[in-house]
């Protein structure tokens, strides 16, 4: 099939934050922006759990129960992703690294299934990783089924409201071009706060 040519730039645009935030998490290097590679050692758990101010929201051992303000553990699996029914708390609790790669690889691989799979799985089914290691494979697995779902868009597909059926967002409103964008935003945003973390955690033991 031949790839819309209104999808290119969208699919360049997720190529690109996908890679440069997968190198930025499991090294050796990434890309500074100007192509010179810049080291980023692999994430330890340590650091993708740390809790940088009181009161964080993160990943936990469901024998740990939910954190402050938290009322559940989303997910399935030993671990699950501190959550409270709507109204979130306000102000918003701070979250790790843990809590905000966990949030982006469940909305990638949702969307996916939403998009191009059974249209059927939830948050519920969805397994939280408490390890580093294990939670960017599932963030690289995650993308690349997301990636796969654009790659079955056709032009009708991409004006069709409602072509991804997930729940937890406008999918079901909006034509699936709007979709595409604001998956690529919810990469963006994320991998860079994802980031920043990273660079206040080293800062802290220089």
């Amino acid at each position: 099939m031949v790839t819309p040519a209104r999808l290119i730039p969208l699919l360049e645009q997720f190529d690109w934050a996908r890679e440069r935030l997968g190198n930025r998490m499991a090294g050796p290097v990434v890309d500074s922006g100007n192509g010179t590679d810049v080291e980023a050692p692999p994430m330890t758990d340590e650091e993708y759990l740390w809790e940088p101010v009181p009161g964080c929201w993160s990943v936990r051992p469901r024998t740990a129960g939910p954190g402050p303000r938290a009322t559940a553990l989303a997910g399935t699996g030993d671990w699950g992703r501190d959550t409270a029914a709507f109204p979130h708390p306000s102000p918003p609790p701070f979250t790790t690294i843990a809590w905000r790669l966990s949030h982006l690889t469940e909305l990638l691989a949702l969307r996916a299934d939403h998009s191009a799979g059974s249209h059927s799985l939830t948050r519920d089914d969805f397994r939280v990783e408490g390890h580093a290691a294990g939670a960017l494979a599932a963030f690289s697995t995650a993308a690349a089924a997301w990636r796969a779902a654009l790659m079955g868009a056709d032009d009708t597909a991409l004006d069709t409201v409602g072509y991804s059926t997930y729940p937890h967002g406008s999918d079901p409103e909006d034509p699936f071009i709007d979709i595409v964008w604001w998956v690529n935003q919810e990469l963006l945003h994320h991998g860079a706060e994802i980031a920043l973390l990273r660079d206040l955690y080293r800062g802290q033991n220089v």
